[in-house]
C-alpha cells in the first residue's frame, strides 16, 4: 500500500534530478554562510556543483514527456535501437547525419538519419525514450536548448534540430534547417 498517488510518484521520479541539486544547494549554503574554516570553502564548491546539477537537471526534466507510447528505446554502445509494434531499426549515433523532430505524427517523432538505411522515427512517449537525451547530447554541436524548445512547441513542420558538420541539407528538408 502507497501513500503517495501516483501523480505525485510521476512527478518526483520526473524531477528527480532537480530535487537532489536543491539537496546539495542546500547544503552548500549551511556549509558556505553557516560554518567556518574548511567546510566555508568545501561550501562554496558544494554550491557550484549544485549549480550544475541543477541546470543539468532542469533539462532532463523538461526533456522526459509523457510515457505508454508505442515500442521501447534502448541505447547502447553509441547505437540507438527502437523496437516498435510495427517499425523499428537502430542508428549509430557516430554515423548519424541529420536529427529531426516530427510533430505531424501522433504522437510526436525524433527522425534519426543515418546513410544507407531508412530514417529511424522514434516517439517521444516510447518507453526508454529518456535515455535519447544523453545520446543526443553526445552529438557534436547540439543545441539541447534549443531542442527542448522544440519539444515544448511540437507543432508544425517537421524541424531539423542537429546535422552533421559537413553534412548537405537534402532539397526537401532545407526549408527546415533555418528555423
Amino acid at each position: 500500500m502507497s501513500f503517495v498517488r501516483p501523480e505525485a510518484k510521476e512527478a518526483i521520479w520526473r524531477w528527480r534530478e532537480v530535487l537532489v541539486a536543491l539537496g546539495v544547494l542546500i547544503l552548500g549554503a549551511y556549509w558556505a554562510f553557516g560554518t567556518g574554516a574548511l567546510l566555508h570553502w568545501l561550501g562554496y564548491f558544494v554550491l557550484a556543483a549544485g549549480a550544475v546539477l541543477l541546470v543539468t537537471g532542469l533539462q532532463r526534466g523538461r526533456f522526459r514527456g509523457n510515457r505508454g507510447g508505442p515500442g521501447v528505446v534502448h541505447v547502447d554502445e553509441g547505437a540507438v535501437a527502437y523496437f516498435g509494434p510495427l517499425t523499428g531499426g537502430a542508428v549509430a549515433l557516430r554515423e548519424m547525419t541529420m536529427l529531426r523532430l516530427d510533430p505531424t505524427g501522433k504522437p510526436a517523432h525524433w527522425v534519426l538519419s543515418q546513410p544507407g538505411q531508412g530514417d529511424l522515427h522514434i516517439p517521444l512517449n516510447a518507453e526508454g525514450a529518456e535515455t535519447l537525451f544523453d545520446a543526443f547530447a553526445t552529438l557534436p554541436g547540439i543545441r539541447t536548448e534549443r531542442m527542448l524548445a522544440e519539444m515544448k512547441r511540437a507543432r508544425g513542420a517537421p524541424t531539423v534540430i542537429w546535422q552533421k558538420p559537413g553534412f548537405t541539407t537534402p532539397p526537401s528538408l532545407r526549408a527546415d534547417a533555418n528555423s
